[in-house]
């Protein structure tokens, strides 16, 4: 059997899942797995001396030795931040080398799709949880109710990333995991959806004010606020005649009244730099209100008409503390990335969960019917996290698929086909990464 060459580029904290079932393919399978990353350690001391697995520092923006490393390889993985992806996606087009990656398709990665199909090479992306299990689970059920006739007059889908209950101990009811940066610059820019047949939009400064309860199977009620542009998604799922689409994303109630003071504020900005040097926490949340303050907590009250919840959360994070922040030079985002990075990190044995939920308004047979679908994952501890099972597995699957030639397409693509989705779902299953159905049958619809 013929060695297939698999090139991992990065290997950060959401590709343990990753790794480890490519690891324990590679003997069946043949794979000879290699591991690029900046740094050996973390996840890649696990696997120093297993005999299907070279790890090595990796520079991506070394030419000679990026070039090198596609070269050698069958296909590659790139689990680089979204930014360098397209530095790897244009030697694999060139070098005719399929890459895979869980990143949203960027405006540069596209204009890569005539070459690739003239090449026959397959960009495969936004295939991790969100994008990736979104786009599948919500096709899989689509394509099944179009074929019944249905007609969807309303869909919602909702996702995040959180903390599992047993680990739930803080105000916030959140930790971070995934990209902490990520994290702190959610939800800029604009929000863009459809409901009841009307365009809305939502600016960053409104965003976390506008938000409703989604209750998802045993897990108790979530907050949703408005996720990037949905309306993207109606050509996407051939959604075009919808007059509900909503994309949101899922935090435990109270977080976006909170998080909402900090945008208000400015914290959240990352377009400047400041001298932070000689600052604490507390004169640093100060160089943001009008009059500087010993006690902000009754100025936060009287100005901003914010709860005592919210002044329990922002004691519990320190920001009233006369604590040095330890950077010199730092935007406000920055600041308030290294202040959560302490206070919301995952201890030993914390336990993460996903929550994804989709919601589904249809017409069948003259009754307007609704199906909810939902998917709970728990991680395992701080490591084997449910992120990195629901970010990892659809990459390690998908890989598979196009080593055996079960995966034929070429170009730019998203998993909405069957020939991805329908596989890639029913292997997670295999891994507790299943989606529980919920339906009923409601009166007519009288929407648009």
């Amino acid at each position: 059997m013929m060695v297939k060459n698999i090139l991992i580029a990065g290997a950060g904290r959401s590709s343990i899942s990753l790794i480890k079932y490519l690891v324990k393919l590679s003997k069946n399978e043949n794979y000879s797995i290699r591991i690029g990353d900046r740094t050996l350690d973390g996840v890649l001391n696990d696997y120093d001396s297993h005999p299907n697995v070279n790890s090595f520092v990796f520079d991506v923006l070394d030419d000679l030795q990026r070039v090198e490393e596609i070269s050698k390889s069958t296909i590659v993985i790139s689990m680089l931040p979204a930014h360098l992806h397209i530095v790897v996606a244009k030697d694999c087009v060139r070098l005719k080398k399929h890459m895979v990656t869980a990143s949203y398709v960027s405006e540069s990665i596209s204009e890569l799709d005539s070459q690739a199909k003239e090449n026959g090479v397959l960009l495969l992306n936004e295939i991790g949880l969100d994008p990736g299990i979104d786009h599948m689970s919500a096709m899989k059920i689509i394509n099944e109710l179009t074929a019944k006739g249905a007609s969807l007059k309303s869909f919602k889908s909702y996702c995040g990333g959180l903390i599992a209950p047993d680990s739930d101990n803080n105000p916030w009811g959140y930790k971070i995991t995934w990209n902490p940066r990520n994290v702190v610059l959610a939800g800029q820019g604009t929000a863009k959806y459809i409901e009841g047949g009307e365009q809305k939009i939502i600016s960053y400064e409104q965003l976390f004010r506008e938000t409703c309860l989604v209750d998802v199977l045993n897990y108790g009620s979530f907050e949703a606020y408005a996720n990037r542009d949905s309306l993207i998604y109606k050509d996407i799922y051939q959604l075009k005649d919808i007059s509900t689409l909503y994309r949101g994303t899922l935090r435990r109630p109270g977080f976006s009244e909170a998080w909402n003071l900090f945008v208000q504020l400015g914290l959240t900005d990352d377009s400047y730099r400041l001298d932070v040097s000689n600052m604490t926490y507390l004169s640093f949340f100060n160089f943001f209100l009008k009059s500087s303050q010993a006690d902000i907590k009754p100025y936060l009250k009287s100005h901003f008409g914010v709860s005592n919840e919210v002044l329990e959360k922002l004691e519990w994070l320190g920001v009233y503390e006369d604590v040095e922040i330890g950077l010199t030079k730092a935007t406000p985002a920055e600041v308030l990335q290294q202040l959560l990075e302490h206070k919301w990190a995952l201890e030993e044995s914390d336990k993460d969960m996903i929550v994804m939920q989709h919601q589904f308004i249809y017409e069948c047979d003259g009754k307007e019917q609704e199906l909810h679908s939902s998917l709970v994952v728990l991680g395992e501890n701080q490591v084997e996290t449910a992120m990195a099972k629901t970010v990892g597995l659809p990459i390690g699957i998908a890989v598979k698929l196009i080593l055996n030639g079960d995966i034929k397409d070429v170009g730019v693509r998203i998993p909405v086909y069957p020939e991805i989705y329908l596989p890639v779902l029913s292997e997670l299953e295999n891994f507790g990464v299943k989606f529980i159905e919920e339906s009923d049958i409601r009166s007519p619809s009288k929407s648009p």
